[in-house]
């Protein structure tokens, strides 16, 4: 029986390759993502590889569109879940003309990078882990960002910073919530700076570098790490 993943953001970038790679080692990809209609022509490019993948419409910043997510999700797949990438993300800190100094964030800009960031994984987890609990298994990948990291915190973007450091807290915290219940994993990862539309094309990585370590934590063994910070698989320190 395949294993069920649900991949955030999955309409391009890291999202869209998470999803191919895995549905190409054998999982069933749930691709969550705001208009499915509008992305349909990508989600038949993996389809026509053969790979069994179906995309369900969700707005990580909008509570109404993950309960009705996770509501259809449960009818659809039965309540079983494997694999939950909390992918979907914003980086908004130099919409308003391009100063990302710190004396210069809005509030508005933290609270709406907060909502999509840190919230909307929050709220997803809370609602899917259980079933995760009462399989016995599962695998979560918060994908943050080493700018999140408090060891090596430095200055500008604070809204992305901020909500990046509390999604690393939302691993922590889930993590130990699922210590002792089964096999269950909850890690962050970060990708690195990405050649995506929100990195750049200034960005360091390809897209395929970048994916490395999400895969790698989705589909971690039995025994592996739970409640840590990596990037490629190794170890980053909070």
């Amino acid at each position: 029986m395949k294993k069920i993943a649900i991949v955030t953001g999955a309409s391009r970038g890291l999202g869209y390759a998470t999803s191919e790679a895995l549905a190409k080692r054998g999982y069933k990809v749930v691709m969550a993502m705001r208009d499915p209609e509008k992305n349909q022509s990508e989600i038949n490019k993996l389809k026509m590889k053969d790979l069994d993948v179906t995309a369900l419409k969700l707005n990580v910043a909008d509570e109404k569109s993950i309960e009705t997510f996770c509501q259809n999700f449960k009818k659809e797949f039965g309540g079983v879940l494997d694999v939950l990438v909390n992918n979907a993300g914003i980086f908004i800190d130099n919409e308003d003309g391009g100063d990302s100094s710190v004396y210069k964030t809005k509030s508005s800009t933290i609270q709406k990078t907060f909502t999509t960031n840190t919230v909307g994984p929050f709220l997803l987890i809370q609602k899917l882990l259980p079933l995760m609990i009462d399989g016995g298994y599962g695998r979560i990948v918060n994908v943050s960002s080493g700018m999140g990291q408090l060891s090596d915190m430095n200055q500008g973007y604070a809204a992305y910073r901020i909500s990046k450091t509390a999604l690393n807290v939302v691993t922590r915290v889930f993590s130990q919530e699922v210590a002792s219940q089964g096999d269950i994993l909850v890690n962050s990862v970060c990708p690195g700076w990405v050649k995506t539309d929100m990195g750049g094309k200034g960005a360091d990585r390809t897209i395929e570098q970048g994916i490395k370590g999400i895969v790698w934590a989705a589909t971690l063994p039995k025994g592996g790490p739970n409640g840590g910070f990596f990037r490629d698989g190794e170890k980053l320190e909070w």
